[in-house]
């Protein structure tokens, strides 16, 4: 484009090319001003007429409000989900509680004892030897 060897940007949808008005404003300004035209297949937007431009500035602000509604359930998802005492996140492994009869192994060793990854048997350790750390284990 800095080279004008483009002509145009041809794109799926506009919500594709990017969900923050703002920044899509400014990259659609600065591909007008280098005299690069955008075109979406899907909404037949073309910014290289007056129509297209507003067009795809309404869309723009769509997308943005659609990735803000998103963000929002999730949110209330989760807090929801913890208030109702749902633990979230992975499976804790009952591997860590065997930690203990692994003291003298290696890494290695005891991963293969286990039946878990050599990071997470790391990962255990390093937590136990904090002090009045317990050992966060992740899952196997």
């Amino acid at each position: 484009m800095r080279r004008h060897q483009v002509d145009a940007v041809v794109c799926w949808r506009l919500d594709r090319l990017g969900r923050n008005l703002r920044h899509l404003v400014m990259l659609l300004d600065e591909w007008q001003a280098r005299g690069v035209a955008f075109v979406t297949l899907g909404e037949g937007i073309d910014t290289s007429t007056a129509a297209g431009r507003l067009v795809a500035g309404v869309l723009g602000s769509i997308a943005e409000f659609e990735r803000a509604r998103i963000q929002e359930r999730i949110r209330a998802g989760l807090s929801r989900a913890r208030a109702q005492g749902t633990r979230l996140g992975r499976r804790r492994s009952s591997a860590a509680r065997s930690l203990d009869t692994c003291a003298g192994l290696s890494h290695a060793a005891a991963a293969t004892t286990l039946g878990v990854s050599v990071a997470s048997i790391k990962r255990w350790r390093r937590g136990r030897r904090q002090p009045g750390a317990e050992p966060q284990p992740s899952g196997a």
